[in-house]
């Protein structure tokens, strides 16, 4: 519980630097499948959407329209409309964003993020690499792992029927 009231302030601070522009750029100097400019990135999405993809951002918590959503479906990234994540590995974490306990084959690839002088494991979509979120290892089984990813750099693709 402590770990995540710690997780909580934060990223609230994490949330207050990104506002101040504080934050990390995207991953420089790896190539991926998808690319466009900045300036394409910026018409490509939402000024928020910019900041946690791109810039490496986070959302406040508790904020995101998918932390409560329980269909049957795929959580794809936002900048290139890659499926990350299913709906059967989503958990209610109670840290105030979407989380999962796997990510979809190949989709996701990690980093070191040593930013505001935490030592954490940054997650990235694989193939336009946007920032998604963070991955911790207080999760629920059978992989012990929390992706606790943001709301806004997602988008929700209801399974067919």
């Amino acid at each position: 519980m402590l770990n995540r009231r710690l997780l909580l302030m934060g990223a609230a601070f994490g949330a207050l630097a990104v506002r101040s522009g504080l934050a990390g750029k995207a991953i420089a100097g790896e190539r991926f499948a998808v690319t466009h400019t900045e300036e394409e990135w910026r018409k490509l999405l939402t000024p928020d959407q910019y900041v946690i993809l791109r810039q490496a951002g986070t959302e406040h918590p508790f904020t995101s329209a998918l932390l409560h959503e329980e269909r049957k479906g795929n959580f794809a990234c936002a900048g290139c409309d890659q499926d990350l994540f299913s709906s059967t590995t989503k958990f209610d974490s109670g840290t105030g964003w979407p989380s999962f306990w796997a990510p979809l084959e190949n989709a996701v690839g990690t980093t070191g993020d040593t930013t505001f002088s935490m030592a954490r494991t940054a997650v990235h979509c694989s193939r336009c690499g946007g920032h998604l979120g963070h991955v911790f290892d207080d999760g629920p089984k059978p992989t012990g792992l929390r992706y606790c990813m943001n709301g806004l750099a997602m988008t929700f693709h209801p399974a067919s029927v």
